[in-house]
């Protein structure tokens, strides 16, 4: 029966949900809409518990009158129906129906709603663009993402349970308090309209401190993880008491709505008990006013004053459900504006395949500035009227100091961002008309700063290519010059080789391991299109010497674009393009451009150790664009 239920909610759909909406209900309803019937059950199962419990009191306070008028002879005659009818509902039907509602809250949803709420979410914000990524933590996002979907549950179960339960709950009790005389019913709806005002009045205070409580603790976690992601820079400047500073102040912040949020709470609670006392003090002295008139039974005033004590102690529980419910909403909310934001980059409607026969890319008058893809950046443009053709097969470096639009390119050929004029063509076909998965299939990049997935090297290196085989994985590695060290690696779970684990971005291995067991991906994923952005960096001289043999392997029959401030490294490629403001100043192979003696000529004099002086005060660079 348990599984049953379980397997109700499917917490894992297959289908691609569109833009969640930002406001609250409509964001909510996206998510809740597709289990509307269980949660409409939980409502008629909660109302139903509640009749039944506001009966039990109806019930008592029938007994109580039996007792004290009916003859001991003839009681069990006369109302032993109405007992075994009771005794029932009392052994089955409410714990029948407990047991339901526990079913449907606890197995079908409590663990599945979530668990769907966060996939849903995960794959939304994995179609998110570089950009938004680069403007959140990272930790933050997933602090709201993991938060929300708790608060959601909460949000939807607590309003069900409390407020309805509470409605209908309260509801009967008034019926049931106004049959035995309309007078004592006077103090209950005087104590509903104060228990109103006192929600009014606290309520809305409340859900603005949790929404800031949210956003602070969102902040917090952000840092700490942050600090924790990169804690060999901590380390490296000695700056532990600096980020523990740092972490302290959005400690503090999150202090303040949490104190906040106490005072208010305790206000509160101080309220509710004053308001308690003087409904248990009205009813009882009304109560027995009525019953010296002979205006009310034993019984009536017996079950007045059993409905108020335990409305003492629900309007108490409603008021922590109430504070929790609200905070929810706060958290909600608080994720909501981040979760809604609209994916800045999508595929076109009816985008196609890319498909790469030859492999020629083509630049046509392309511009882009940062100041407009992100506006609070505020840099200028970074290239403009930009043109440039790169044959099929052919091997290009692109040379200039920092700024001067590089890696900018290499951002906009894999349509990391929009051109914002002019196109970018690969075998002829717009990438913006192309899906953006083919064409970052039909693209292998190896970055200077590699960053590892933290899995075990061999699920990294297969990430270039899921499907491969184990003798192809072996032959990328082989190539890569990485079985050696690989074969050595042990991690702290003891797993040895290909099996063991990288730890965060990699932290477990050196630079240079890094950088091969990103080489070795690439070359497992093969891609027809190389682009490498200061590849062999991190390698030193004797290993990037025999990595360097391979990556020319690599790269036969395919179109490379290659970055390097180490000139040694590309010249003897194909052609150079030198860049200067995002603009193209010389092109060539790199006799030619020595011998023309131009800012390429320069840049190579003015190397020490084959670097580019970035400091060259006759060339400053825009650093800022890049």
């Amino acid at each position: 029966m348990f599984a049953l239920f379980e397997r109700l909610v499917e917490p894992f759909p297959k289908e691609r949900i569109g833009s969640p909406p930002a406001t609250f209900w409509r964001f909510v309803w996206f998510y809740a809409r597709p289990l509307w019937p269980l949660f409409a059950w939980l409502a008629v199962l909660s109302a139903f518990i509640a009749v039944l419990e506001v009966s039990l009191f109806g019930f008592l306070g029938h007994i109580v009158d039996w007792l004290n008028g009916l003859d001991r002879a003839t009681f069990l005659a006369s109302q032993g129906w109405w007992l075994a009818g009771m005794a029932l509902v009392v052994l089955l039907v409410l714990p029948g129906a407990i047991f339901v509602n526990g079913l449907i809250l606890f197995q079908a949803l409590f663990g599945n709603f979530p668990m769907r709420f966060r996939w849903m979410v995960h794959n939304w914000l994995l179609d998110q663009s570089l950009a938004f990524f680069q403007d959140e933590f990272a930790g933050r996002v997933a602090t709201k993402m993991m938060q929300t979907a708790l608060a959601l549950r909460s949000a939807i179960t607590k309003s069900i349970d409390v407020l309805l339960y509470v409605a209908v709950y309260f509801g009967g009790v008034l019926v049931l308090v106004a049959a035995s005389d309309w007078q004592m019913v006077l103090p209950f709806l005087g104590w509903l309209a104060l228990y109103a005002v006192l929600l009014r009045f606290f309520i809305p205070r409340l859900m603005a401190v949790a929404e800031r409580q949210a956003d602070a603790r969102a902040l917090m976690t952000g840092r700490i993880v942050d600090a924790y992601a990169n804690i060999g820079t901590v380390k490296l400047f000695a700056h532990t008491r600096r980020e523990a500073a740092f972490a302290r102040d959005a400690m503090t912040s999150f202090l303040d709505p949490v104190y906040g949020q106490g005072r208010l709470i305790n206000g509160f609670l101080i309220s509710l008990t004053v308001l308690n006392a003087l409904l248990l003090f009205s009813v009882g002295a009304l109560g027995i006013a009525l019953w010296l008139n002979g205006l009310v039974t034993v019984g009536a005033i017996a079950v007045s004053v059993g409905l108020v004590l335990r409305l003492n102690g629900m309007s108490q529980w409603v008021m922590w459900e109430i504070s929790d419910l609200f905070e929810n909403i706060g958290t909600i909310r608080d994720g909501a504006a981040t979760f809604a934001q609209p994916i800045a980059l999508t595929d076109r409607p009816g985008a196609k395949e890319l498909a790469v026969a030859q492999g020629e890319v083509r630049f046509e008058n392309v511009g882009f500035s940062y100041a407009t893809a992100r506006p609070h950046r505020g840099a200028g443009p970074v290239v403009e009227g930009f043109s440039l053709t790169i044959r099929p097969g052919e091997k290009v470096g692109l040379v200039g100091r920092s700024g001067a639009g590089k890696t900018t390119l290499f951002n906009l050929l894999l349509r990391f961002y929009d051109v914002q004029s002019g196109r970018i063509l690969i075998d002829g076909q717009d990438i913006a008309g192309v899906t953006q998965g083919s064409l970052r299939s039909a693209i292998g990049m190896v970055t200077q700063d590699i960053s590892l997935l933290h899995r075990s090297i061999r699920e990294n290196v297969m990430y270039g290519r899921p499907e491969a085989s184990d003798a192809d994985l072996m032959r990328a590695v082989d190539r890569a010059e990485a079985r050696d060290f690989i074969e050595r690696l042990v991690d702290q779970e003891g797993r040895s080789g290909l099996d063991a684990e990288v730890g965060e971005r990699g932290i477990k291995l050196s630079g240079g391991q890094r950088q091969r067991i990103a080489i070795a991906r690439i070359m497992l994923k093969d891609a027809p299109i190389l682009l490498l952005d200061e590849a062999t960096s991190a390698l030193d001289s004797e290993v990037e010497a025999a990595i360097q043999e391979n990556l020319y392997r690599l790269m036969e029959g395919k179109t490379v674009i290659a970055i390097a401030h180490r000139l040694s490294t590309i010249a003897s490629l194909d052609r150079l393009i030198v860049l200067d403001k995002g603009r193209i100043v010389e092109e060539g192979p790199h006799d030619q451009l020595l011998a023309a003696d131009g800012l390429y000529a320069h840049l190579w004099r003015r190397q020490v150790g084959g670097f580019i002086d970035a400091d060259d005060p006759a060339q400053p660079a825009a650093k800022a664009a890049e």
